[in-house]
């Protein structure tokens, strides 16, 4: 089932959000259902919040994204109740977008490489490296499970051009090509 993707200025996007337990939801089915979302929204990325629920997980598909990134041809996983054990001093910068917030793309400094501890939709434990863009998409997606999204980590006198535009999107100005929930 697609799920409505809430746009920013909805409350569950700064809430902190709570680890999953096994039976606490249907995990199987959340996950089917993020993955159905995120692809008819064609995104590369999904977070519990942004689909209402303030849950400690998020999915990541970046297999549309192969022909400029190989690396992401085959990262389709499920990150639950994740945990970022080391991020690199080395950081790079690129203009990322959030289907929470249609309409905006600004650039963002991250770390290139990090470490993340996290459950599968078994709740089995893994600890995996990332880096370039398959970090980058993982630290976009972690940061809505910390009560941020991205033009929160852009600069000052940034903030300050897309502030109308965060503006109209949490007064229901700005729509979505996707279904979604002002």
């Amino acid at each position: 089932m697609i799920l409505p993707i809430y746009l920013y200025g909805q409350p569950v996007l700064r809430k902190p959000t709570e680890e999953v337990l096994p039976g606490s939801i249907d995990i199987k089915q959340f996950v089917a259902d993020m993955q159905e979302t995120l692809t008819a929204a064609e995104g590369c990325g999904l977070a519990a919040p942004q689909v209402g629920k303030s849950l400690r997980m998020f999915i990541v598909d970046g297999s549309e994204l192969g022909e400029d990134y190989p690396e992401c041809v085959d990262f389709k996983q499920t990150f639950i109740n994740p945990e970022i054990i080391e991020a690199s001093e080395d950081t790079s910068t690129y203009s990322e977008g959030c289907l929470s917030l249609p309409g905006i793309s600004e650039n963002v400094v991250r770390p290139k490489t990090i470490k993340i501890r996290y459950q599968d939709a078994d709740f089995k434990w893994h600890e995996d490296t990332f880096t370039d863009f398959k970090a980058r998409i993982v630290l976009h997606e972690y940061d809505h499970l910390e009560a941020h999204v991205f033009t929160d980590r852009i600069s000052p006198i940034r903030k300050t051009f897309v502030k109308s535009k965060l503006t109209n999107i949490a007064k229901g100005k700005t729509g979505a090509r996707y279904k979604y929930k002002h």
